[in-house]
C-alpha cells in the first residue's frame, strides 16, 4: 500500500481537458483546492513552434501547482516545448499519450504513441535531458480491442528507462475507431485493476489513476493501492467538491470561504482580466455554472451567468442579478 504520511504531489489532480481547464478555469478551481495539481489543456508542439506562444502558456502565477501538458511525437520539438514550460514557470512537462480523437490522430500522437513506446521513450528522454522540472506521461491501458496487460506494463518499462518516473493512467483502453472521444470515456470499460497491478509492478513510479471517479469515497477507495488520482469532468461539473480536497487528501487545512466568496473572488477575477487583456466575463464565467450545483435557485443562477443578453454589462452587475435570481423564494424557483 503507498505511504500517505507524506502526500504525492500527484495525489489528487485535475485533469487536463480540451476547451476547458484554460487558466480562468484553473484559476477558479485553486480558490477551491490549494494543493491540487492542476493541467492545462493539451498545447500541440506544432503551436508553440509556430504560434503565440504567450497566447497558450500565460497562466496566472496563482494557479501552482501547475502542469503543462504537451501534445507531439518529435523528439527536437517535444524538448524546444519542454523548456519554454520551464522558462514560463510550469511545474511539471506532461506528454499526452491518451487523446484518441481523430485530429489528435492525424498529428500522429496522443494515444496511438502507445504502439510505439520507443518512440515516446526517446522524446521523453529528449524532455528530461532539456528541462529541471519533471517530465511525466499520461496514456491508457490498452489501444483498440488489446487488453494485454502485458502491452501495458511494457509501454510503462520502456518509457521508465527513459526517464519518466511519473506515470498518469487512465483505466480504460482507447479505441482509436470507431468512437467519439466523448464515447471513448465511457463505452471501453474501467479496469482500475490493471493500473493498481502497473503499481505494484513498479513499486519505485508513481503511478495515478483517472477515469471514471466521482466522489470523494471513490477515490479514497483507489487511493489504498496507487499513489494520486486525476478527476476530470466531475471536478468540472461539480467544483464544489474541491473545497473538500485539501483536509481529506492533502491532511490540510480546507479553504475557508463560502461559495459567495468564491463567486465574489471571480468577480473581482473577471474585473482584472477585462483591465489587463480586455477578456469578457462571458469566457470566464461559464466554468463556474458548477458553483451552486444542489442549492436552491441554482438553475436561475447559471441562467444569468449564462445569458449572452446580458453581455453589455459588466461582471458586478451580472453578479448582482445572479444573487437577486437565486435567493428569489423556493416557490417561484420550481427548478433547481
Amino acid at each position: 500500500m503507498p505511504d500517505t504520511s507524506a502526500p504525492s504531489p500527484w495525489r489528487l489532480c485535475v485533469a487536463p481537458m480540451m476547451d476547458w481547464t484554460d487558466r480562468h478555469c484553473r484559476y477558479f478551481h485553486r480558490l477551491l483546492s490549494r494543493h491540487a495539481l492542476l493541467y492545462t489543456e493539451m498545447v500541440t508542439t506544432g503551436a508553440l513552434l509556430h504560434g503565440d506562444v504567450a497566447r497558450h502558456l500565460r497562466f496566472n502565477p496563482e494557479e501552482h501547482p501547475l502542469a503543462l501538458q504537451l501534445g507531439g511525437s518529435e523528439s527536437a520539438d517535444l524538448a524546444h516545448a519542454a523548456r519554454l514550460g520551464e522558462q514560463w514557470g510550469y511545474d511539471e512537462i506532461n506528454l499526452n499519450c491518451g487523446c484518441p480523437s481523430d485530429r489528435v490522430q492525424r498529428g500522429a500522437f496522443g494515444a496511438c504513441l502507445m504502439r510505439e513506446p520507443q518512440l515516446v521513450a526517446d522524446g521523453v528522454k529528449a524532455m528530461v535531458d532539456a528541462t529541471s522540472v519533471p517530465v511525466t506521461v499520461k496514456h491508457r491501458i490498452g489501444i483498440d480491442h488489446e487488453e494485454s496487460y502485458g502491452f501495458v506494463r511494457d509501454f510503462v518499462g520502456t518509457v521508465a528507462d527513459a526517464g519518466c518516473s511519473v506515470f498518469i493512467a487512465h483505466a480504460r483502453n482507447a479505441w482509436l475507431h470507431g468512437l467519439s472521444p466523448k464515447e471513448n470515456r465511457e463505452v471501453p470499460p474501467l479496469r482500475y485493476d490493471v493500473v493498481a497491478r502497473l503499481k505494484q509492478d513498479f513499486p519505485r513510479l508513481t503511478v495515478v489513476l483517472n477515469g471514471g471517479l466521482r466522489d470523494s469515497a471513490a477515490v479514497s477507495a483507489q487511493l489504498d493501492g496507487v499513489d494520486g488520482a486525476m478527476v476530470g469532468r466531475e471536478a468540472y461539473h461539480n467544483p464544489w467538491w474541491l473545497a473538500e480536497w485539501d483536509t481529506r487528501f492533502f491532511g490540510a487545512p480546507a479553504v475557508p470561504r463560502e461559495r459567495e466568496q468564491i463567486e465574489a473572488a471571480m468577480v473581482d477575477y473577471m474585473e482584472r482580466e477585462a483591465a489587463t487583456h480586455g477578456t469578457h466575463w462571458h469566457a470566464i464565467a461559464r466554468h463556474m455554472l458548477g458553483l451552486r450545483n444542489g442549492l436552491p435557485g441554482s438553475r436561475r443562477w447559471r441562467q444569468v451567468w449564462s445569458d449572452h443578453t446580458l453581455r453589455h454589462l459588466g461582471a458586478r452587475e451580472v453578479a448582482a442579478l445572479a444573487r437577486h435570481q437565486a435567493i428569489r423564494p423556493i416557490s417561484e424557483n420550481t427548478t433547481v
